[in-house]
């Protein structure tokens, strides 16, 4: 999980390990959570699957940054 701090809020990129099969490779699953002041401003559901865990943390990162650009 990676936190960014943006416009006043603090914005995570989340991480989720996914496999569906033993001898498949690991895959991340991406979403993304702002908060402001400690309270829930807005979490997203399952962004995608990724190779990374940076690709997938990068995304989650992107999404808070556009609703808060939309919203905020």
């Amino acid at each position: 999980m990676e936190q960014e701090k943006y416009k006043g809020c603090l914005l995570w990129g989340h991480v989720i390990a996914q496999q569906e099969e033993l001898l498949e490779p690991e895959r991340y699953a991406a979403s993304g959570t702002i908060t402001r002041d400690n309270k829930l401003i807005e979490a997203s559901g399952v962004l995608g699957l990724f190779d990374t865990e940076q690709e997938a943390q990068e995304v989650g990162l992107a999404w808070a940054r556009a609703w808060v650009d939309a919203h905020l």
